[in-house]
């Protein structure tokens, strides 16, 4: 059976990920529906209140040395399995 790219159904997408004032990667499972701010709680979950102090500030996506914009999904921003992203705070 072939996919012709109309599956709407989301994928599992595990990410290499680390949080900007962290120093452990950690391996992320997101879906490929899930937004950039969805994708920042995932990574920050593991870290924020762990190794790293809440700022109580906006999280970022960066991929590929670009901030993606935190309503755009997983899908849409090219984001693939294990590509590296880094969750930074927005100041």
């Amino acid at each position: 059976m072939s996919d012709n790219g109309a599956s709407a159904e989301p994928q599992l997408v595990p990410l290499n990920a680390i949080f900007a004032d962290d120093f452990v990667e950690l391996l992320i499972p997101v879906m490929s529906n899930n937004t950039m701010a969805e994708v920042a709680e995932a990574v920050a979950h593991h870290t924020v209140g762990v190794r790293v102090r809440d700022r109580g500030l906006p999280k970022m996506v960066v991929h590929n040395n670009r901030i993606v914009p935190e309503d755009v999904t997983v899908a849409d921003a090219g984001i693939g399995p294990l590509d590296h992203i880094r969750v930074d705070w927005v100041e």
